[in-house]
C-alpha cells in the first residue's frame, strides 16, 4: 500500500503517517516545515505534487488550523474581521480544494483508493446548536461542500475512488487544549488509528460523505 500524507509534520498529520508505516504501508510525506509546501499557493502545491510518482493507494490531507497568525475563532459578529476570515478560507477550504485538483492524477483510475481530507465536526450547519466560531465553521463547511461535489465528478471517471471529509474527533494538542473546556481529547496516535480504522471499512458507496473517528456519518 502507498500513502501519501500531506501536513505530516504536524501532530496528527505525523501520527497518520507512522501509523500507516507501523501498518507495512509505504508512507510519502509532505509538509510545510519539512518541504516548503503551503497549500495555500498553487505554484507551491503543483511544484510539490508534480514531483510525485503514484499511484497512491490514499492520500491523506492533514493540513488546517483553528488559529491562523494569534487569531482564535471568533465568539460574535462584532469579531469578524475580512482578512481574518479570509485566512480561515484560503487554509481550511481553497488549499485543500488546490491539493485535490493536483492530487487527481496520483489516483489511480480502476481499483480502489481514498482521498480523505481532515474535516472538522463544528463545519456541520445541520449540528450546529452554539453558534460562534465564524470562520472556522464556514471554512470546514466549505471544505466538506468541495469534497462532496469532487467525489460526485471523480466518480465518473474514478469508480472505485472514495472521497470523504473525516472528523478526527477532539485531539490533544498545544492549540486545542485551551479550547477543550468539557469535551474528551485523544492522543494523536490514538485518532490516527481510529482514522485508520474507518478508512480501512469504507466502500466506495460511501464517497463524498462526512464521517467522524468512528465512522459515523455526521449531519451536513
Amino acid at each position: 500500500m502507498h500513502v501519501l500524507i500531506i501536513g505530516a509534520s504536524g501532530g496528527i498529520g505525523a501520527a497518520l503517517a507512522t501509523t500507516a508505516e507501523a501498518r507495512g504501508a509505504r508512507v510519502t510525506r509532505l509538509s510545510r516545515s519539512a518541504d516548503g509546501l503551503d497549500v495555500t499557493v498553487e505554484a507551491s502545491v503543483a511544484h510539490h505534487l508534480g514531483a510525485l510518482e503514484g499511484p497512491f493507494d490514499a492520500i491523506i490531507l492533514a493540513t488546517g488550523a483553528l488559529e491562523i497568525d494569534g487569531q482564535g475563532p471568533e465568539k460574535s459578529l462584532s469579531a469578524l474581521q475580512g482578512p481574518t476570515l479570509a485566512a480561515q478560507f484560503a487554509l481550511n477550504a481553497i488549499g485543500p480544494a488546490l491539493v485535490l485538483k493536483h492530487a487527481v492524477r496520483l489516483l489511480p483510475r480502476q481499483g480502489r483508493a481514498v482521498f480523505a481530507a481532515l474535516s472538522a465536526r463544528v463545519g456541520s450547519i445541520g449540528d450546529n446548536r452554539a453558534g460562534g466560531w465564524y470562520g472556522y465553521r464556514a471554512a470546514k463547511a466549505a471544505l466538506n461542500q468541495i469534497l462532496h461535489g469532487a467525489a460526485i465528478e471523480l466518480g465518473r471517471s474514478h469508480r472505485d475512488l472514495i472521497c470523504v471529509a473525516l472528523h478526527p474527533g477532539t485531539v490533544e494538542s498545544a492549540l486545542t487544549r485551551k479550547y477543550l473546556g468539557r469535551h474528551p481529547a485523544v492522543p494523536p496516535a490514538q485518532a490516527a488509528a481510529n482514522l485508520w480504522s474507518v478508512i480501512d471499512g469504507l466502500e466506495p458507496a460511501q464517497s463524498g460523505g462526512f464521517y467522524d473517528w468512528a465512522g459515523k456519518e455526521i449531519a451536513w
